[in-house]
């Protein structure tokens, strides 16, 4: 089954939805953010903002409040931007996209709490936005030629376009690991490769000339794809649907027929795609870490494991399943989830207890050559 049909987060707003569990993606939205100004400023210095209609895409929306958060905060920005030089506030068009099984349903329940909240930040008398969702792959065309002024993507493309071809022999691994054969590490820097060029191809047709995109991506932080701090949490997800095997509740065929489409790069990787794809300058390149559990702030205690809810594993064990329980459905079914993501918590308890994995992300400002 392609990915665009399966990969999607989890829908609605229960205990288990994205909509519920997606703070990692918020904390990287929100330690992205002074780079987002900067390129909005630098594109008021170049005149591209103060227009009739300024229209910005997202790009891998999902269903959180994520993206309206942003979008609020680029109006704002904005609106006071043109207010400083004494110009018209443009009206702004927000394009969500996402693939098609994307909860958009969730995120439209959202807009009459958007729509007020612009108006009580800028005044009653401020002027339109207006949303649309538009549904699809961003590994394809999207929006007409020279339309977009700015896209923003928080963790969208390190989603690849598919599985990496010729990984059959990654067996008890879902992703790249420090056991995996090295065709298999060449095989997903390929296919990032391929997939990264074509994204930033086809917004190129997109993006007027001195448009911009800011992108986040979770990547590594040196050059060894099996690097702790992008494929731990996919190691030990494995380790748990290996002891589901053990007891015989999946199959080995199944466990070692099962890759995800992912890649998480490192900075070189990306200032090169860019470079060689030719179409962007890249203006800025910043990376950070977050936590695996946001809400563990004292990310330097090495007791966890006494605690006894271990929270930090639960909370972990959470945003993972909000995360990939469609893939992992698609390809296992649902009687497993359960019972999987179980082991996993427990498993993601006692990995902090003895080491503290953070996530390292990049963040990219392009523009428009």
């Amino acid at each position: 089954m392609e990915a665009k049909s399966i990969l999607h987060m989890n829908n609605g707003n229960g205990e288990s939805s994205y909509a519920s569990n997606s703070t990692v993606a918020e904390s990287a939205m929100r330690k992205a953010l002074p780079i987002l100004n900067n390129t909005i400023k630098e594109m008021a210095n170049r005149d591209i903002i103060f227009i009739h209609c300024f229209k910005m895409a997202d790009l891998g929306c999902s269903s959180s409040t994520n993206s309206l958060l942003v979008a609020s905060y680029v109006i704002n920005i904005i609106h006071g931007l043109c207010e400083e030089k004494n110009r018209r506030t443009p009206q702004f068009e927000l394009y969500l996209n996402d693939l098609f099984e994307n909860d958009f349903n969730t995120l439209f329940r959202m807009l009459p709490k958007f729509y007020s909240g612009l108006k009580k930040e800028n005044g009653e008398h401020f002027g339109h936005c207006f949303v649309s969702a538009t549904p699809g792959s961003f590994y394809g065309r999207l929006f007409p030629n020279k339309s977009l002024h700015l896209v923003r993507s928080t963790y969208g493309v390190h989603w690849l376009s598919q599985v990496p071809v010729g990984v059959e022999n990654n067996t008890s691994n879902i992703y790249i690991a420090k056991s995996s054969p090295p065709n298999v590490l060449k095989a997903y820097q390929n296919q990032f490769d391929t997939d990264f060029s074509t994204f930033l191809q086809l917004r190129s047709e997109e993006v007027i000339k001195g448009g911009c995109m800011v992108l986040t991506i979770l990547g590594r932080s040196i050059n060894d794809p099996t690097s702790d701090d992008c494929c731990s949490f996919w190691e030990l997800l494995a380790q748990s649907l290996v002891d589901m095997l053990k007891e015989g509740l999946i199959q080995e065929s199944e466990l070692n027929s099962f890759n995800v489409p992912y890649y998480s790069p490192c900075e070189d990787e990306v200032r090169n795609a860019v470079h060689n794809e030719g179409s962007f300058f890249l203006d800025n390149l910043s990376v950070f870490q977050i936590n695996w559990d946001p809400h563990d702030t004292d990310y330097t205690n090495m007791k966890d494991f006494e605690e006894p809810s271990h929270i930090h594993g639960k909370t972990t064990a959470k945003i993972m399943r909000a995360v990939t329980e469609p893939l992992l459905t698609s390809h296992f079914g649902s009687s497993i989830i359960n019972v999987l993501f179980e082991k996993y918590e427990k498993r993601v308890a006692l990995h902090l207890a003895n080491k503290k994995t953070r996530h390292f992300n990049i963040v990219i400002s392009l523009s428009r050559k």
